[in-house]
């Protein structure tokens, strides 16, 4: 088994557990947020080691005491608990071995989706509704947060764009398999002629990072305040509550406009830009794992599909696992863990690979 990636894990347990302890970082509650976090997802590691060198240790034991027994019943007593020792041990030895996996930094992160009709026109917009309203009751399914940054509305009461944060246990985990092109297949309701229609929207996935995670210079903020462009009473018309972040060094750009409060808006889209603004950061890196969001959206032309949903035939066909999902209805009332599943499973075996 090799343990250098698992003695960097251990050496970093404990070096934030000294951290912790400092005083400077026990008076700083950003930093010990973020490192109570870290802590907490290399705890099950350390349980894991330990559990592996008791499981060595007591097998070591049982070897010893055989090779020491000479009574011949004795002596079946103990082979049959080397038996069960070396189970024990091959348990605890796989247990572990699942860490020694490349795992993703970013697994425990929130997330901000964003969510765009593609091509399509219209029929993209409705489609792009159809899964904001898929994520939305995942999300319920599972306890997680929903809360919507900014969202653009179509005429037929689709979505141009929609722009929302989801909060909760392992959200980015299990939200980053649905990054890239979706393409739908089946007859528009303004189709009079029964013609199936094919269209795709765009899904990005960007972890949510903490103010220490990305520092940004005030400095390099433009904001700009406005009244709210579409419907929302007479707050909207007579309240200018919208926030628009501009960052001047590198022109990204993120506006808020759904909450009444100016406030609020201000703390989303600055959540959002920091969330770009790190995905920025680690580009070259983000590109060679497959977390480039660029990679992640491409150019929405229906040819870079991950997943299309065909319904006259009530299938889902993920492209990435080249599997078929039956019963669109249900996976888009957000039962989508069968799905996910299948993808979390096939990047572990990835993994594995080659690790």
């Amino acid at each position: 088994m090799a343990y250098e990636k698992l003695d960097r894990m251990l050496a970093r347990y404990r070096e934030i557990e000294g951290l912790m302890a400092d005083q400077a970082v026990a008076t700083n509650p950003a930093r010990l947020q973020v490192l109570a976090k870290e802590h907490a997802s290399l705890e099950s590691a350390a349980a894991a080691h330990e559990a592996y060198l008791a499981a060595e240790h007591e097998l070591q034991e049982v070897r010893e005491l055989l090779q020491e027994t000479t009574d011949a019943e004795m002596r079946h007593v103990v082979r049959d608990e080397l038996t069960a020792v070396e189970a024990r041990y091959a348990s605890a030895e796989e247990a572990l071995r699942q860490f020694l996996l490349e795992t993703d930094p970013n697994d425990s992160k929130n997330v901000i989706v964003e969510l765009r009709g593609g091509t399509g026109g219209e029929e993209a917009s409705l489609f792009a509704a159809d899964l904001f309203r898929m994520y939305s009751r995942y999300a319920q399914r599972r306890g997680w947060e929903l809360e919507v940054v900014d969202s653009t509305l179509s005429g037929a009461k689709g979505f141009k764009e929609i722009i929302f944060e989801v909060r909760g246990a392992g959200v980015y985990s299990r939200l980053k398999y649905e990054r890239g092109v979706h393409r739908v297949q089946r007859v528009p309701l303004t189709e009079a002629s029964g013609r199936i229609h094919t269209s795709a929207a765009t899904v990005a996935v960007l972890p949510q990072v903490e103010e220490i995670e990305v520092e940004v210079n005030p400095d390099d903020i433009r904001t700009d305040i406005f009244h709210s462009g579409g419907a929302g009473g007479q707050n909207v018309n007579k309240v200018a509550t919208a926030v628009r972040l501009t960052h001047i060094p590198t022109g990204i750009v993120s506006v808020c406009q759904d909450e009444r409060s100016q406030l609020k808006n201000r703390v989303k889209a600055m959540a959002v830009l920091r969330a770009r603004l790190f995905d920025l950061k680690n580009r070259e890196q983000i590109d060679k794992q497959d977390r480039d969001r660029r990679s992640q959206v491409g150019t929405g032309d229906r040819s870079e599909k991950i997943r299309t949903y065909n319904f006259p035939q009530d299938r889902i066909t993920d492209h990435r696992l080249d599997q078929n999902f039956h019963n669109i209805e249900r996976m888009l009332d957000g039962e989508l863990d069968e799905l996910i599943d299948a993808l979390a499973a096939a990047a572990l075996q990835q993994a594995a690979v080659v690790s």
